[in-house]
């Protein structure tokens, strides 16, 4: 097999693992009631952690063996995989309407990403790297406490997406930095750098898997795919001095791409914010019925009980069939 081919089947194998790790993180988040940022007693979770590594893993070997403007759009794929992964095995399906977003999201960050170059890269230097830290991760609170004054439910995970991708970018930059530099004579004089590119990570992981609570798998998925290896081109053409093939006509034609990945997720949030609440109150975490004891208000009823108490209790907890 020739190093092409083989840096080509591991990085859709990569998307592969990726897409599986989004679908089970969905699932935990549509059905956990405990924490929805790190749900550590959750046998899936870890699961969907392990599938991420190894999506990880698969794609820095397929960088080994192909170039970045073949692996890096590859990559994009994880979405268009996720979609029919999710119909298959969890019966999740997508409308028209997400496809269509879904496959615009992908086409334009592949586009996007075969424009970059990184010919005449150069290294990031030590004040590069800490202003760099500290604007990320004050742009990741600020994403993060955004999305906590959004009032839908689909917009705030779509916004802690966005975070979770910038914090993943962020990591594929540091990663970048440190394997530079890195040289098996003093394999952890890159410390710092190792610690915060794994900050990154796990914040990134720790958002992705809030995201996915009251959105379903499409919308923050797709924000994710996107704005990672957005944020991480956009470092590497202001520090690491790449630049976009093809002159002028690789700058509009990349601009183009943005717009129709930008388009995509639009569409995608779209989709899910137009959902009808009878078909998406039953499969995500925010969206819970009343229980068994609890109080629904109804208003005011006309005649002589206006405050009448209606108690909502289940047919078979009541002795009733």
């Amino acid at each position: 097999m020739s190093p092409l081919l083989l840096s080509v089947l591991l990085a859709l194998v990569s998307a592969v693992a990726y897409a599986a790790a989004a679908i089970v993180q969905e699932r935990v988040a549509a059905s956990a009631t405990g924490p929805r940022y790190a749900p550590l007693r959750s046998r899936a979770w870890w699961g969907s952690v392990l599938l991420n590594g190894v999506g990880a893993a698969l794609h820095v070997a397929a960088l080994a063996y192909g170039p970045l403007s073949l692996v890096q759009p590859l990559g994009a794929l994880t979405i268009v995989f996720a979609l029919p992964m999710a119909a298959l095995f969890v019966g999740r399906r997508a409308g028209r309407r997400a496809w269509r977003g879904a496959l615009m999201a992908t086409v334009g960050l592949a586009g996007l990403l075969s424009l970059t170059s990184g010919a005449e890269a150069r290294s990031l230097a030590d004040g590069d790297r800490w202003l760099l830290t500290v604007c990320t991760f004050g742009l990741v609170g600020v994403l993060f406490m955004a999305a906590h004054l959004v009032g839908r439910s689909v917009l705030r995970s779509v916004v802690l997406a966005a975070a979770a991708g910038v914090s993943f970018g962020m990591a594929s930059v540091f990663t970048k930095a440190v394997a530079e530099v890195w040289t098996s004579a003093a394999p952890l004089a890159e410390w710092t750098g190792l610690l915060v590119l794994s900050a990154f990570a796990v914040t990134g992981l720790l958002l992705s898997q809030a995201s996915y609570r009251g959105a379903g798998l499409a919308a923050p998925l797709a924000t994710v795919t996107v704005v990672n290896p957005v944020v991480a081109a956009a470092v590497g053409l202001t520090l690491f001095g790449e630049s976009f093939r093809y002159g002028t006509a690789g700058t509009v034609a990349a601009l183009i791409c943005g717009a129709v990945a930008a388009s995509g997720l639009v569409q995608l949030t779209l989709d899910r914010m137009t959902v009808p609440v009878e078909s998406s109150a039953g499969s995500e975490g925010d969206a819970a019925g009343p229980e068994v004891g609890q109080g629904v208000d109804v208003g005011a009823v006309p005649g002589t009980r206006p405050h009448l108490e209606v108690e909502v209790r289940s047919r078979a907890v009541a002795g009733r069939s």
